[in-house]
């Protein structure tokens, strides 16, 4: 900027302050000028610039006549954040114009009004001293007005004082019309104010990470759930951004205007208007676009959901100039990959955090930041947690609630719990009432009975059901309503809400007349009753919610298509309360998913088909011959039979010529299995073998041909050898053998295994071998003994605890990629040198080996020692490392090391070592006990 004098007054700098303004600021700037020598020249063309940059200014030949103009103009000085005065040679002979520099500089002093002076072929010295032609107009005026002078003449000299703009510095004055609009713009990003601060709650970071992605993305899209905010971080952008732009436009609702006959073509009419400053546009289409293209815009398509939609508006990311920025909001997500440059253009629009959720809430509900401490805080969270962070959810109940006392409060949200809010019910439902019938299928049954399950599972059976699973949930998740974490499905609470009231809708006083049931008082009063309809295609029952129901044998009869039924116990009591004899009828006809917590029958029912079948779950079930049942199952993906305690008939080899497609068998705590079938490890599709507890299980069949096994479950079963020919298992990863107490060795084929490489090339091979409290004393040579291709090379977590081995092998080290080992009490004296190879190793458990005597050199990224109750353990250089120290150690009662030792000990691992005790030295005497943690931290001893 331009300094119009050598030395220049403090003025106030924080933006805060200009916010104590009571007075909105209605302007963003108000002009100061000599009409009669500026206004039709370059007061008016400074004018024009600043309409053209979307600033709001004001200017008095605005003023509605009626009104008393001194008045307004004070009243529009004080609602405006920048003052500009434009000082000409004439200013100081009006009254008027030295009226408003008082004014002016008292708003200045009042709310740090920012005030820029402009010198318009005047020196800035005459106006500062009031010399030469200015200041002879000014003498004048102060005989006219004597009382006011010297007011007047010290307002003079302050305003000149300030930094401003000197037009005899630059050569003309489109020049310096620019650089004033340029100080303006810059000044007004600093403190203007966002439209709506109830709104605006822990949007500051957002709004900063928004500005960072568009810096280098032409179009930036925003995505989210509805009434996540996504319309109100746009519109907070746009305000703050638009003024660097030759021509903006925010287009809000473009969804729901589409949809309205004309709807888009009102709308870019709207577009062409506001970006191009023309309320005359000609209709012509692809001549108006040619004007857009050589324009910087910045233009917000809000609540977008199709590509169409899109490119009625922007046609192209190539027809803008490289400065234009483009801003898409919307809840689908595949719509924005058709346009952002890269996904990384897609800024994901999150919940709020806890204490923003409190903060806006509270605001909308007591009117202040917090809830009063009259009994209010108990309720808010609950009011919190229901919304779980959308601000739509949070500013709805906070109206909804304002003003009402606690008792009313507590009956809203018990409301609450039995009908959602339907303000927020209709915003999310939006969603929902896009999606085409096969989707809307696949969100409810994932409403109703999936959320937080394993996503492959989910798919498995949604395709037995006949939907196409894969690119549904793909919709599903670009449309914000589901969302996969960790392989699981899981979603909104309010959307779960959202889709559940959807189906209570379907029979408000009816529930057999629903399409899904998992409400225990709806699920009783249907099977109690026998009012199921053919309607019914799910239920989902807690059994540990009820009493007891004695079933009719017809029960499921007229729901004919029934695909999902289970009833389960989440108490895990063993206690069977759907009491049956027996059943007849269609209704199992369509059943995908059985689960029958304590199934009281012997076997399945008879009407069942199990060629689309996908699971069966019968724990602590009284079924006896359930594979009769399913011999001719095709398409059985998984069956489980945990606890079957009356399981007597083992499977037979026909079995397993039928089960073609099976992935999972799990036949846990099956209590009387006591033999498989060879065939089983030749099932092709075959993943996860899970026999946990099958307690009478002595032996497995030989393996005769490769399998797909990946991960196999044998803790706890009576194993007492694995079969030589385990190493035909090639994609074995997984193998969990604790507590097999009769399995006394492992078999040396095991190192054996052939890794194979998986669909993106990786080497599949066994990485986790679980051989936990089994009677092993010895771990073979051969187990470690690898070569750069076989056995287990990726072994990456090896548990042997509690197995009684008195000798590790000395070539340990060669388990080069493990990074557990589990090693507790057990009764070997020393650990092999070699240790000090397994550079991964990154926890090593050690407790209650109380023959080990001595620790040798450990790997340096060792993070976790445990080594307590090593009652014999008398030297531990190991704890010295050659570049780190770990984060975590323990040794407690270690009766050969005293408390000298161990101070030794720190002073020698060179870096920085926190202690805390567990037990007081004076206590303990000889036996130490100290746990060391955090490397980085200066170590102290707790007395």
């Amino acid at each position: 900027m331009a300094s119009s004098s050598s030395s220049s007054s403090s003025r106030p700098s924080s933006s805060l302050s200009l916010m104590n303004n009571p007075r909105n600021n209605k302007y963003d700037v108000f002009l100061s000028f000599r009409g009669e020598e500026t206004r039709d020249s370059f007061t008016s063309h400074l004018y024009s610039a600043l309409c053209q940059t979307n600033i709001e200014t004001f200017i008095d030949d605005q003023l509605v006549r009626g009104n008393e103009i001194s008045q307004s103009l004070l009243d529009a000085i004080e609602a405006s954040s920048i003052s500009v005065i434009v000082f000409s040679e004439g200013y100081a002979s009006s009254r008027w114009c030295l009226d408003e520099l008082l004014k002016i500089l008292d708003c200045r002093k009042e709310y740090a009004q920012i005030v820029i002076p402009v010198f318009y072929r005047v020196d800035p010295s005459h106006v500062r001293k009031q010399i030469e032609s200015f200041g002879v107009s000014f003498s004048k005026l102060g005989e006219r007005f004597p009382d006011k002078k010297q007011r007047w003449s010290s307002a003079l000299t302050e305003a000149a004082n300030l930094s401003g703009f000197d037009s005899h510095v630059f050569r003309n004055e489109s020049e310096l019309i620019k650089t004033v609009v340029d100080e303006i713009l810059e000044r007004l990003l600093k403190v203007a104010p966002f439209d709506n601060k109830n709104q605006l709650v822990g949007v500051e970071s957002r709004v900063e990470e928004i500005e960072s992605l568009l810096a280098a993305a032409p179009i930036l899209g925003i995505w989210g759930i509805g009434g996540v905010g996504k319309t109100t971080i746009s519109r907070v952008i746009f305000n703050k951004i638009s003024r660097n732009f030759e021509g903006s436009c925010f287009l809000q609702n473009v969804r729901e205007e589409s949809q309205s006959p004309g709807g888009l073509a009102r709308l870019r009419q709207k577009l062409f208007n506001e970006v191009l400053k023309d309320v005359n546009v000609i209709p012509d289409i692809d001549f108006n676009f040619r004007r857009l293209s050589r324009r910087k815009v910045l233009i917000v398509l809000d609540d977008v959901t199709s590509f169409s939609q899109i490119k009625s508006f922007i046609r192209g990311s190539d027809r803008f100039l490289p400065e234009s920025r483009i801003i898409l909001t919307t809840r689908d997500q595949q719509v924005l990959k058709n346009w952002v440059v890269k996904e990384s253009d897609i800024y994901e629009m999150k919940e709020l955090e806890h204490d923003h959720a409190l903060e806006l809430f509270s605001r909308h509900a007591f009117k202040q930041n917090r809830p009063p401490e009259a009994g209010y805080e108990e309720l808010s969270e609950i009011v919190i947690n229901y919304a779980r962070g959308v601000p739509l959810a949070l500013e709805i109940l906070g109206c909804y609630l304002f003003g009402r006392e606690k008792e009313v409060w507590e009956s809203a949200i018990n409301k609450l719990k039995r009908i959602p809010n339907m303000e927020i019910q209709n915003v999310l439902k939006v969603s929902f009432d896009d999606l085409d019938d096969e989707e809307k299928d696949i969100f409810l049954d994932i409403v109703c009975f999936f959320k937080g399950k394993d996503k492959d599972f989910i798919i498995n059976f949604l395709n037995a059901c006949g939907f196409d699973a894969q690119i549904g949930i793909s919709d599903l998740v670009n449309k914000s309503l589901i969302v996969i974490r960790d392989n699981g499905i899981t979603m909104h609470d309010l959307l779960q809400e959202m889709g559940r009231e959807i189906v209570r809708q379907e029979s408000v006083k009816n529930p057999g007349e629903r399409s899904r049931l998992w409400h225990h008082e709806d699920i009783i009063e249907v099977l109690t009753f026998n009012t199921g309809t053919k309607k019914v295609e799910g239920i989902c029952l807690d059994m540990s919610r009820i009493k007891e129901i004695h079933l009719h044998p017809d029960t499921f009869t007229k729901m004919c298509k029934l695909r999902f039924l289970k009833f389960y116990n989440s108490k895990d009591d063993g206690e069977n309360k759907c009491k049956v004899s027996y059943l007849v009828g269609p209704g199992f006809a369509e059943v995908r998913y059985l689960h029958w917590y304590g199934y009281p029958l012997k076997s399945l029912p008879t009407n069942i088909h199990p060629e689309k079948l996908v699971s069966i779950e019968m724990p602590h079930g009284n079924i006896q011959q359930l594979w009769d049942s399913v011999q001719h199952n095709g398409k059985l993906k998984q069956i489980i039979s945990r606890a079957s305690n009356f399981f007597t008939k083992s499977p037979n080899h026909s079995l397993t010529l039928h089960l073609d497609k099976l992935v999972n068998l799990n036949l846990n705590n099956c209590k009387s299995l006591r033999i498989l079938p060879a065939g089983i490890f030749r099932l092709e599709f075959l993943k996860e073998l899970d026999l946990w507890g099958c307690s009478k299980l002595k032996t497995l069949p030989e393996i005769s041909s490769a399998g797909n096994i990946e991960v196999m479950y044998l803790n706890g079963t009576a194993i007492e050898e694995l079969p030589s020919s385990i190493e035909c298992l090639s994609g074995l990863s997984a193998l969990y053998l604790d507590h097999c107490k009769r399995l006394k060795s492992l078999p040396s084929s095991l190192c054996n295994l052939k890794s194979l490489p998986d669909e993106l090339g990786n080497l599949e091979a066994l990485n986790s071998l679980n051989a936990e409290g089994t009677a092993i004393r010895e771990v073979p040579l051969s187990i470690v003994c690898l070569n750069n291709f076989d056995g287990l090379q990726n072994l990456t977590s090896l548990y042997l605890t509690d197995c009684g081995i008195t000798e590790l092998p000395e070539n340990l080290g060669q388990l080069s990629l493990l990074l557990e080992l589990y090693l507790e009490k057990n009764n070997f004296e020393r650990i092999p040198e070699s240790i000090i190879h397994l550079s991964k190793l990154a926890y090593l458990k050690l407790s209650y080996c109380e023959r080990l005597q001595s620790l040798p050199k450990l790997p340096c990224n060792l993070s976790e020692l445990d080594a307590h109750h090593c009652t014999a353990l008398e030297s531990s250089p190991g704890l010295v490392f050659p570049s780190r120290d770990p984060q975590y150690f323990e040794l407690r009662n270690n009766l050969k090391l005293d408390r000298n030792e161990i101070r030794e000990i720190l002073e020698d691992a060179q870096q920085e070592i926190q202690v805390m005790a567990i037990a007081r030295w004076k206590q303990l005497q000889e036996k130490v006990c100290c746990v060391f943690y955090d490397p980085f931290n200066l170590y102290n001893v707790i007395e």
